[in-house]
């Protein structure tokens, strides 16, 4: 049965912001709260404030960024976040973008696919309470967790396309996708995850899509909100590439024209209520094991209350 969450819809720049967010996921159906990569503050930090402000619920990062941390200090924090919230974390990875990864580590990696599995290897064996001994092109290991009490850790990576899934079939507990049509995880994801699970002999890792949606009332621009809420990621080659793959052919230097072009083919969810529930069915019906609803051009439009008053409406539709 596939469960439904939220992804916060912005990065906090005070770690007070997520807790009307961790509220609602304690107080609604939400089944867990997702944060993704920010350059402003650090979703384990704004993750524990919440849990010391009384809101305690699964968790989830939905990808961080590998060049930022060792996969070591990822185990440990991810380790530690599960502890603090007394709920399984999902510490969800990914190599980000060549331009990231050029500005902090001095050039990009030969082979990202090569340097995720040494990250996951690494971070895996470590949370699993072994001494890691791996000597890797990009990390290097000799190392061992103090074996503490625990809820579990689930470790994650993201995935665009047919070798990334592969590996996380190969090596991880959580697939997470973005921006990726159901189509997309129906006819090339799940396929991937499946090849690489059964090379490596391990059950098909769990596929969690997190979606970007928008109700269309009151007369909206649906367009706009995918402008405002995502005009970052249609301008990074890798998601760009992933979409022309999918047969949406966003036009950069045309916002306006690739934001239509995502509704279009089916990378962002948007209509009424009913309209939004058999989108994201599609998701579920391509292999989702868990959908985290994100609302970002809807809190940059309308606000926060909106925003959290209309992610309580999917809930109660989809949930």
């Amino acid at each position: 049965m596939t469960t439904y969450s939220i992804m916060m819809p912005f990065a906090p720049a005070r770690p007070q912001q997520i807790l009307p967010y961790a509220a609602l996921t304690q107080w609604s159906k939400a089944y867990r709260l997702w944060q993704g990569q920010a350059d402003i503050s650090d979703p384990n930090q704004t993750f524990v404030f919440a849990a010391a402000s009384g809101f305690r619920v699964p968790v989830g990062t939905g990808v961080l960024l590998m060049p930022n941390r060792h996969p070591a200090t990822a185990a440990q924090l991810a380790q530690t976040l599960a502890m603090t919230m007394g709920h399984p974390v999902v510490a969800g990875y990914g190599p980000g973008a060549e331009a990231l990864q050029h500005a902090l580590l001095g050039m990009p990696y030969r082979s990202p696919l090569t340097a995720t599995r040494e990250y996951l290897t690494i971070m895996r064996g470590l949370l699993a309470g072994e001494r890691v001994e791996h000597e890797g092109e990009y990390f290097s290991c000799r190392f061992a967790l103090r074996p503490v009490p625990s809820p579990p850790v689930e470790v994650g990576v993201g995935v665009l396309g047919p070798a990334m899934a592969r590996v996380a079939g190969e090596l991880a507990d959580v697939a997470i996708t973005w921006l990726v049509p159901a189509a997309h995880l129906r006819d090339v994801i799940v396929p991937a995850l499946r090849e690489g699970a059964e090379a490596a002999g391990r059950p098909i890792p769990r596929l969690v899509s997190l979606v970007p949606v928008a109700l269309d009332t009151d007369g909206r621009d649906l367009p706009d909100l995918v402008i405002a809420g995502h005009s970052s990621h249609l301008r990074l080659p890798h998601y760009a590439a992933m979409l022309r793959r999918c047969g949406i052919d966003i036009d950069t230097a045309d916002p306006r024209a690739a934001a239509t072009a995502l509704i279009k083919g089916g990378a962002f969810v948007g209509g009424g209520l009913a309209d939004v529930r058999e989108q994201l069915r599609r998701h579920a019906d391509a292999g989702a094991d868990e959908i985290a609803v994100n609302l970002s051009g809807v809190h940059v439009r309308y606000g926060e209350t909106t925003a959290l008053r209309e992610l309580h409406m999917i809930l109660e539709e989809v949930a």
